[in-house]
């Protein structure tokens, strides 16, 4: 498939390298708020990449280290006489959802790396994304209630995600009146890993790199497997298997990695 044009956004920056793209968000005087541009071109982003062979894996950032992402850009909020997004409770369509690989239909791995806050509407990142990492100054928390508003998808997807129910509820009930450290975040499982600012970058890079050093097929299957594994029951997953298992195979996979195997190379694994 022809490759993907990476150069034509306006709350975006988005590099390729290699067979990993790359993606910031792009509105720091915002710190990454998400408007309807930003939602509309991750949106589009993701479709795209979707079939761009080229493409192997993704690392999601964002640019600078004050902030990941702090939700919905509060201009963009449903008010009275001029937002952005026209609201009814009738007809209600949650701009988030055009924001995470899941929800658009992108199965290929991403990284996401947390180099500042990320809270409320930040969740509709990280419940989507598959391996996540955070520099030691990284801050977790959902301010919805503080500012009168129920907090709803944010709790569910950090729900689905595994993140403990106490943990939720009481970032959720607290507000803007606690945050979780990074620390606390890899100890209760949001992230799997910390590190100094200065070196998130490169354990991205070889996360993604790595990643992208595989099979596209059977890392796709892998991935999905893992994903349908988590929402369905246990039967259900298991007679799944068969299909991905399946989909995932194929004679081009299997030369790839036994060129691998037959010329001696040998992964040199980091301990975690």
């Amino acid at each position: 498939m022809a490759t993907t044009d990476l150069t034509s956004f306006e709350t975006l920056r988005v590099e390729q390298r290699d067979a990993v793209v790359w993606i910031w968000l792009d509105r720091p005087d915002r710190y990454h708020a998400f408007n309807k541009v930003m939602c509309d071109e991750l949106s589009g982003l993701w479709r795209a990449l979707r079939t761009d062979d080229s493409v192997r894996s993704v690392v999601l950032s964002a640019t600078g280290d004050k902030a990941f992402c702090t939700g919905i850009d509060r201009d963009f909020v449903p008010s009275e006489g001029g937002a952005e997004y026209d609201f009814s409770p009738y007809t209600y369509d949650d701009p988030g959802q055009l924001l995470g690989p899941k929800s658009n239909e992108f199965w290929k791995p991403v990284v996401c790396a947390i180099n500042g806050m990320a809270c409320g509407g930040a969740f509709y990142f990280l419940g989507e994304v598959d391996i996540l990492i955070a520099a030691d100054h990284a801050t977790f928390f959902d301010p919805h209630v503080t500012y009168g508003m129920p907090a709803v998808y944010e709790p569910l997807l950090m729900l689905h995600r595994g993140m403990p129910f106490g943990e939720i509820l009481r970032m959720s009930l607290l507000g803007n009146h606690e945050r979780l450290s990074a620390a606390r975040a890899l100890e209760v499982g949001l992230v799997s890993e910390v590190c100094p600012t200065a070196e998130l970058e490169e354990r991205a890079a070889w996360l993604a790199d790595t990643i992208a050093s595989a099979p596209a097929g059977p890392m796709q299957a892998t991935l999905r497997t893992l994903w349908a594994g988590r929402e369905l029951s246990r039967r259900q997953a298991l007679d799944l298997g068969n299909t991905f298992l399946n989909l995932g195979m194929s004679e081009e996979a299997l030369a790839e990695g036994q060129q691998v195997f037959a010329t001696g190379t040998r992964a040199k694994p980091r301990i975690r």
